[in-house]
């Protein structure tokens, strides 16, 4: 089992990374793959490995707090690995510890593949095994990449959103609101997305 992988980020997906460790690429499937930047610089990305009869996926942390989230949400019945990146996707979660701690299903709901019935399974399991979670600066966030943008930004963060789970409508509802603000960088409209759609 991997417990980070240090390296250089060389592409970014709407629903994975590619970190080159020592001439070796990894595929990271990640909640928000924008928050991280193509570049020489040094990365390091916290993984979670699962393995399957017909696959072997990493999932990728910005953080060893993030990463241990996942983890606790990957123990809900009802949560597969896709569910609980689609969670962890709006960068608050802080906001989904609160959530799960005040039984407010209600904002769990708003979470691509969660309904009801798992809302209230991921309250039940979860409610009293969060402590370690309790303040914001627990979860660090990679630094926000800031560049040049137009419309393939926002085509970028929009397929993102599908890479995570969100249905077309919800995908087209936001995306009218994003097209009004001014050019961003695709962080900062599938931030702003996710913020919409988690209202």
């Amino acid at each position: 089992m991997y417990e980070y992988l240090y390296g250089k980020v060389v592409d970014i997906q709407p629903a994975y990374v590619v970190l080159d460790v020592n001439g070796v690429g990894y595929l990271i499937r990640v909640a928000n793959p924008f928050k991280f930047e193509v570049g020489d610089e040094l990365t390091k990305i916290y993984i979670h490995q699962t393995i399957s009869d017909t696959a072997q996926t990493l999932y990728g942390f910005s953080s060893l707090k993030e990463k241990q989230l996942f983890e606790k949400l990957l123990a809900v019945s009802g949560i597969g690995a896709k569910s609980a990146l689609a969670i962890l996707a709006n960068g608050d979660q802080q906001a989904i510890v609160e959530a799960i701690s005040q039984n407010n299903v209600t904002y769990l709901t708003k979470f691509p593949g969660i309904g009801k019935k798992t809302a209230q399974q991921i309250v039940l399991d979860l409610k009293d095994k969060l402590a370690d979670f309790s303040t914001n600066s627990l979860f660090e966030q990679p630094k926000n990449v800031i560049s040049a943008t137009d419309n393939a930004a926002l085509a970028d963060a929009l397929e993102a959103l599908t890479a995570l789970g969100y249905k077309d409508r919800d995908i087209k509802r936001v995306e009218k609101g994003l097209k009004s603000e001014p050019e961003q960088s695709t962080d900062a409209y599938l931030s702003a997305a996710l913020k919409l759609l988690t209202k």
